[in-house]
């Protein structure tokens, strides 16, 4: 198989049914030998995003903070090297939409502005198998993680989107830790044709029950959702789901809808800290607070009235972060609780680097999870979205 200007090799091993059971290293291999590459090497990153890890050969991890591939993976954009080895080493980010899911190392004896044109499209390319065969293949989810998860994680991560979306109108984009011992934090993001649908849920308790509270809440938000409910019906449904399957148990939370086409934010807060808003590197304080309804779960302390729906304009660039209070209660390395003023500080001046939204949130959990003693002191999330100027 040859390389041609038409891509017919390519196009011949994707169209041919017998190479949709293939496994990721016969496609890789495949892959890149139709567009007449030399050698290519997919890494992902870890559940933690500490690290890159080789999916498809045995070769070393590398350093997310630490490496030219890692500035590839946090910049999300193409990195060239010199190789001993390899002669040249394009480095090109694995992307599927907004989601960082590692790099790509092509080797090249050089490389020239066709081969790095054939390496974007295989990075493409790969990084849709790579999200398709997750979601099945065992070996994918095992080579991201770096330790033992305990089963309520387990349990909860299945519910979990991707970490970030988006399109070039809004994106938005989450972490979670303790990653492999979470108990009752979970979030939740999707987009539709001109709205993004934001949550972030925090059940009591830190246990099995605790991560069941919070997938029932967030199977109730996405059926309710995805009947084209409003917020109100979304905060009943969740509220009818919790008492008739899970009656001892409630969950604070946050739920916010986007209209992007307008930037008319609409939410509800049922017992949780206030959502944040950042504008032109300066937190807008209590810009977004209101009154707190009581958490989802316990809908009679609502005696007769309805759960409030606030509503803002929101301003290009503007920046709303949702999060638990496990992360201002977390310590930093100097000691002292993170707090809500440095936590938002943080996120302004990383916002003033430009810094992207996702690399932005990475650094900062890890600020908090390599401090003094690296205990959070609860689950900590966070989930940050921003709005974009039209195109």
């Amino acid at each position: 198989m040859t390389a041609q200007p038409g891509g017919a090799p390519l196009e011949d091993f994707l169209a041919d049914p017998a190479h949709c059971t293939v496994s990721l290293a016969s496609a890789v291999a495949h892959c890149t030998k139709a567009l007449g590459l030399r050698h290519a090497v997919v890494y992902l990153a870890d559940l933690q995003q500490r690290h890159l890890v080789p999916l498809t050969e045995v070769a070393p991890g590398m350093s997310i903070d630490d490496s030219l591939a890692g500035w590839c993976y946090r910049t999300q954009s193409l990195r060239v090297e010199e190789s001993d080895r390899h002669g040249m080493t394009a480095w090109f980010p694995l992307l599927e939409g907004a989601e960082r899911l590692g790099v790509l190392a092509v080797h090249a004896a050089e490389l020239t502005p066709v081969s790095l044109r054939q390496g974007r499209a295989l990075a493409a390319l790969l990084a849709m198998m790579i999200t398709t065969k997750r979601a099945y293949k065992d070996s994918v989810v095992r080579r991201t993680r770096s330790e033992a998860m305990s089963l309520p994680t387990e349990m909860l991560r299945a519910f979990l989107p991707p970490r970030t979306i988006g399109n070039t109108r809004v994106v938005s984009t989450a972490v979670l830790e303790p990653a492999y011992d979470i108990g009752g934090d979970a979030f939740d993001h999707s987009l539709t044709d001109t709205v993004l649908h934001t949550v972030v849920l925090d059940a009591m308790g830190h246990n099995l029950l605790s991560g069941l509270t919070s997938a029932v809440a967030l199977a109730a938000c996405r059926n309710a959702r995805r009947s084209g409910a409003d917020l109100g019906t979304l905060m009943d449904s969740v509220d009818e789901a919790l008492g008739q399957w899970l009656p001892e148990q409630f969950c604070t939370g946050i739920l916010a809808q986007l209209d992007f086409t307008t930037g008319v934010l609409k939410w509800s807060n049922c017992g949780h800290p206030a959502p944040l808003l950042i504008r032109d590197q300066r937190l807008m304080a209590d810009a977004l607070v209101r009154e707190a309804d009581p958490p989802m779960g316990l809908r009679s302390l609502l005696a007769s009235r309805d759960r409030r729906v606030h509503e803002t304009r929101l301003r290009p660039g503007d920046r709303v972060l949702l999060y638990t209070d496990g992360v201002i209660e977390a310590r930093t390395a100097d000691g002292r609780l993170l707090g809500l003023e440095r936590f938002a500080d943080y996120v302004i001046r990383a916002s003033a680097t430009g810094e992207l939204a996702p690399e932005t949130l990475r650094r900062l959990i890890h600020s908090l999870l390599d401090s003094g003693d690296s205990r959070l002191r609860d689950d900590a999330t966070i989930l940050m979205f921003e709005w974009q100027r039209a195109c």
